[in-house]
């Protein structure tokens, strides 16, 4: 059974940074496109970033040159440098399979950002 870990959320003031690690296990990692998703409160999850399995790379407009998504295909993990915040990143986030390569796993319990103004 694939287990998804999330770690590094935390409280950052607004232009602050931010890194956040997803330990995956349980399946072969380096074959699986990953993302990173985000769920506000009273909203939907959305895809935020996405890594292919050869290390291609897309981003959510609203992230786009704030945001870089990365892999370890040695550690089985992948990585969300997150840069310049704003209060509008503030959500619970979470790492899975990119949607667009296929269904997701079992969701972890993901990890919590809280960007203040």
């Amino acid at each position: 059974q694939v287990q998804l870990v999330e770690s590094g959320g935390g409280l950052v003031q607004a232009g602050g940074s931010l890194r956040l690690s997803c330990a995956v296990s349980g399946t072969i990692f380096s074959r699986n496109a990953m993302g990173w998703y985000r769920q506000a409160p009273g909203k939907q999850r959305e895809l935020v970033a996405g890594i292919t399995s050869g290390g291609s790379t897309n981003y959510a407009d609203s992230v786009k040159g704030r945001f870089t998504i990365s892999r370890d295909n040695a550690r089985n993990m992948v990585y969300l440098q997150m840069n310049s915040l704003k209060p509008e990143d503030t959500a619970v986030y979470y790492c899975n399979r990119d949607k667009k390569y296929g269904l997701p796993f079992i969701w972890g319990q993901g990890t919590q950002v809280t960007v203040s103004s």
